[in-house]
């Protein structure tokens, strides 16, 4: 089963994961994407403005009503617009809590009262905080480590709230470390895979935070732009108004990911190989090791990721390439 034919509405559209949402789901519905390009690129969904099933529509989900008239006669939200990064969050929090918490709730107001079907959101696994716990399940959450963090945590709060007293359907995905095309490789809160990627192309020694031994479950677009539609598509009532994981269920340290970087761009330029990484202090807010139990996705979203990360990076790295060489 695809989405067909359905009016759906990508928040932060622009962004790297929206942008990798409207690309699958303009093949068969018509589309809007609600984004404010506060980081969000217009290079990212410009080769969709000349499609008729497509409309952008420049606003703010800070402002109640951009956010009405973004969710008129939409059938399924796919709520992505937040602020990112857990540094940027602790260097502002005000913004981060502004667009994460008033945002996120300007976009539950919205969406109840035009009677969308239903409203899937990004989650995040910053949420587990200090849980030692691995695999991280989804019951078990410790304290949050940042204001992004605790921006997250907030919506599923709301998100819990407003499915019980509104009954609007809910579906909140926890995301583990997102990459992909269009991932941001500039400025100082790239994503540590993008940026990897332009500090080895640039024959420049990738800085890790800390002695590179911290894991991550990394995670391929695919695999989330495939979990959204099962979101979106589930007729399961159990599996309503939950919060899924949405990895891969395998870890990997930061060394091990910069060798299998280093050695996959060898293939474009042999002498990228001699690049060494240089460490740094670790970073304020960071969780040391995080590894994803997907079961409970498995069990009530029928959600089988096929890309590892070795897969996912083979398909990145080409992308990459060509963006850092046009």
């Amino acid at each position: 089963m695809i989405l067909q034919n359905k009016n759906i509405l990508v928040t932060g559209g622009a962004g790297f994961i929206g942008s990798n949402l409207i690309d699958y789901f303009t093949e068969n519905n018509n589309v809007i994407c609600l984004d404010n390009f506060f980081t969000g690129k217009e290079e990212n969904i410009s080769h969709h403005y000349d499609k008729p099933n497509f409309k952008l529509i420049k606003g703010d989900i800070r402002n109640i009503e951009d956010c009405n008239n973004a969710v008129k006669d939409i059938d399924y939200v796919f709520h992505q617009a937040a602020l990112g990064s857990v540094p940027r969050s602790i260097n502002n929090p005000i913004t981060t809590n502004e667009i994460n918490i008033s945002g996120f709730l300007n976009m539950l107001v919205a969406s109840r009262d035009a009677k969308v079907k239903r409203f899937i959101y990004a989650a995040s696994s910053s949420t587990y905080g200090d849980s030692k716990q691995l695999p991280k399940i989804e019951e078990n959450i410790g304290k949050p480590m940042s204001p992004y963090a605790i921006t997250k945590y907030v919506n599923e709060l709301y998100a819990d709230v407003f499915s019980k007293l509104y009954n609007l359907e809910i579906i909140g995905l926890r995301y583990f470390n997102v990459f992909g095309k269009r991932q941001d490789p500039n400025g100082v809160y790239a994503a540590a895979i993008p940026l990897f990627i332009n500090q080895l192309i640039k024959k420049e020694s990738p800085t890790i935070n800390g002695d590179g031994s911290i894991t991550r479950d990394f995670t391929y677009i695919k695999n989330v732009v495939e979990i959204n539609e099962l979101a979106a598509i589930t007729e399961n009532k159990e599996s309503l108004n939950q919060v899924y994981n949405v990895a891969f269920g395998k870890n990997i340290n930061l060394n091990s990911l910069l060798e299998i970087l280093n050695k996959q761009l060898c293939k474009f330029d042999k002498s990228i190989s001699v690049v060494r990484p240089k460490y740094g202090p670790e970073r304020i807010g960071d969780i040391k090791d995080s590894l994803a139990s997907i079961e409970k996705a498995k069990k009530h979203l029928n959600y089988n990721p096929k890309y590892s990360v070795e897969k996912g990076l083979e398909e990145a790295i080409d992308w990459y390439w060509k963006y850092f060489n046009r």
